[in-house]
């Protein structure tokens, strides 16, 4: 499998900005596709962002003109740059990549999913 590890979060006063890191530990050409979700406690995952193997990005409407979500291929990373942070943007923000087909006949998955980082802004 890829590893996916997420970096960057933390602690922020509302209206402050992080930058999210998700680092594979193979090419990024392996996938379609790279998502950011986000999940509050035992609440249901929200996709926050994607950007597709092609430069294509989608927002949910919720982050549109504070987020913006981009990748650096010589370090295999996908960003996620946060601004103008609320106290409703404070989730655990984990990782997903979209294998290509031969990635995942390679891995026999589907995907790849990191392990999650804290995000927590405050009032």
């Amino acid at each position: 499998q890829v590893r996916l590890v997420e970096s960057g979060g933390g602690l922020v006063q509302a209206g402050g900005s992080l930058r999210l890191s998700c680092a594979a530990s193979g090419s990024i050409f392996s996938f379609t596709a790279v998502h950011w979700y986000r999940q509050v406690l035992d609440n249901q995952r929200e996709l926050v962002a994607t950007i597709t193997s092609g430069g294509t990005t989608t927002y949910t409407d919720s982050v549109k003109g504070r987020f913006t979500i981009s990748r650096d291929n010589d370090k295999n990373t996908v960003l996620l740059q946060m601004d103008k942070l609320k106290p409703d943007d404070t989730a655990v923000y984990i990782c997903n990549a979209d294998y290509t087909q031969d990635a995942a006949n390679r891995y026999g998955a589907s995907g790849s999913w990191g392990q999650g980082i804290q995000v927590t802004v405050s009032s």
